[in-house]
């Protein structure tokens, strides 16, 4: 942990420790912290899809999986 000294925004604050019903300052901050982290990761995540291409043959992957009967209609 590190100790510092911040200047916030003492009603918006107030609100997320509300909100989040956390019991301290510390605990909202450090809550806020870990949520924009958690969301950079998903919005990283996200810009990646359909941009990797997948290799493979699925026949072959499947070959190990025992066969099902044809389906009744």
């Amino acid at each position: 942990m590190r100790r510092t000294n911040l200047v916030l925004d003492e009603q918006a604050l107030e609100e997320a420790t509300r909100i989040l019903g956390l019991k301290t300052y510390s605990a909202t901050v450090n809550e806020a912290l870990k949520e924009v982290i958690r969301r950079e990761g998903l919005r990283r995540l996200a810009s990646r899809f359909g941009k990797l291409r997948w290799r493979g043959d699925l026949a072959q992957m499947r070959e190990d999986r025992p066969r099902r009967g044809k389906r009744r209609r």
